[in-house]
């Protein structure tokens, strides 16, 4: 990466330049364009896509809710096989590239921000499931478009969305979809309606996460974590 980078307006020419394809820590079967140089790029990248009202690049990044999201899918290929799987927030596209090459027939991955759909579609190519993952760029909270499986990964960090999100997706998971959150124990994370399927160790970017591995969860709406739990 060098030389000076082409004008934010363009994202697909923008991730190319500010991002290299590298192997996801825990899901290394999955490569993703993400950037070396976490704070410089966020605080660059803050700035220039804030004077056009973008928000900053979660794109860029293997999360580490995404990252156990990821692995639980890639290991448990029944989750989503032959499933038409919503991947909301899909931010890089990590979740949706593991549905779609655990067997998903389809899987339409949400974000608001136009350089995440960039990224998606990038992502999805470099792993050979673009022929199954379709970016979309609306706000889906309360709607239901009739999927089999809902995954969410690292959405529980702000009140409000989260509020949102948490009803919209109990009741989606209350009409019969398996709905699946990946998340490390973010401050809105709604625990007591949650039970936890699986506990990953995910090598994460301190820069970001102020640790090198987080304690990630995969949950689902149940029984309360600890309470007696069945198969998924």
């Amino acid at each position: 990466m060098s030389g000076t980078p082409p004008p934010a307006r363009d994202p697909a020419a923008f991730i190319r330049a500010n991002t290299r394809l590298r192997p996801v820590p825990h899901a290394p079967e999955i490569s993703l364009m993400v950037a070396d140089e976490a704070t410089e790029l966020w605080s660059r990248t803050e700035e220039e896509l804030g004077e056009m009202g973008l928000p900053p690049p979660f794109w860029a990044f293997a999360w580490a809710g995404g990252q156990a999201l990821a692995r639980y899918v890639l290991d448990r290929p029944e989750t989503v096989a032959g499933a038409r799987v919503l991947d909301f927030a899909s931010g890089s596209g990590l979740v949706a590239v593991a549905a779609a090459r655990a067997g998903a027939a389809g899987v339409l991955a949400s974000d608001l921000d136009p350089f995440a759909l960039a990224a998606i579609r990038l992502n999805a190519a470099q792993n050979g499931v673009a022929d199954r993952v379709a970016p979309r760029g609306e706000d889906l909270i309360g709607r239901d478009e009739g999927w089999d499986c809902v995954l969410a990964a690292d959405i529980f960090y702000e009140r409000d969305l989260a509020a949102r999100v948490s009803a919209w997706l109990e009741a989606l998971h209350a009409r019969g979809a398996r709905v699946l959150i990946g998340d490390p124990g973010r401050a809105y994370l709604p625990k007591d309606r949650l039970e936890r399927l699986a506990t990953y160790a995910v090598p994460v970017t301190r820069a970001l996460e102020d640790a090198e591995i987080k304690r990630t969860g995969v949950w689902r709406f149940g029984a309360p974590d600890g309470a007696s739990r069945a198969p998924c």
